[in-house]
């Protein structure tokens, strides 16, 4: 029942998405990237805070993973991050993973979002290398306030050997596209994973 809810939302949102290049338009969705190595960074607006439930249960078996230093609000740690789940549902996809603390202090609380108050993980993107798009959180609406449909992360500072189950939905990219590239906050950029 839960899933299909978050489904609906998720439809609704994807619904009225729309972006332009460089600039996340309420909804979220996706937007064209430059075809050049360098890249244009235009913070989209701060979003209003989604509730703090974890992800639901899905399967463990990892798919991807990458390990990094992270930084953020005074803290310093190593984390690595497992992806768990990449599924194509329709006209959504929907990104769950598992992030650990190695060692040292994880900023989970603010450090995945797209500002300081932001305690979701909205900053999260999706990069389809093959039509140069970049693929945002779904919002649950078209506004600035437009909540992502998304983890929230309020609170969670993770020690060593602390995990966090996440998710976020993205609009799914097209059919012919099986593999993708995820950017995280902090962490940097998991490539080539692949879409069931």
């Amino acid at each position: 029942m839960r899933k299909t809810i978050a489904l609906a939302v998720a439809a609704v949102a994807l619904a009225g998405c729309g972006a332009l290049p460089g600039r996340q338009v309420g909804g979220g969705g996706e937007e064209k990237q430059p075809q050049t190595a360098a890249e244009t960074t235009t913070e989209p607006p701060a979003a209003g805070t989604a509730s703090a439930e974890q992800a639901p249960p899905q399967e463990t078996k990892v798919i991807a993973s990458h390990e990094a230093e992270v930084y953020g609000a005074g803290d310093r740690g190593k984390a690595r991050v497992d992806i768990t789940a990449l599924k194509r549902q329709g006209r959504t996809l929907s990104l769950n993973w598992t992030i650990t603390a190695l060692d040292g202090k994880v900023n989970v609380h603010n450090g995945l979002g797209t500002a300081p108050l932001d305690f979701t993980v909205s900053g999260v993107s999706l990069i389809d290398p093959v039509n140069a798009k970049r693929y945002r959180v779904a919002r649950n609406g078209t506004d600035q306030n437009a909540k992502c449909v998304c983890s929230g992360t309020q609170g969670q500072f993770l020690d060593k050997g602390d995990a966090s189950t996440l998710y976020a939905v993205f609009a799914a990219p097209p059919a012919d596209v099986t593999k993708i590239n995820i950017e995280m906050p902090m962490i940097g950029v998991l490539t080539d994973v692949p879409i069931s």
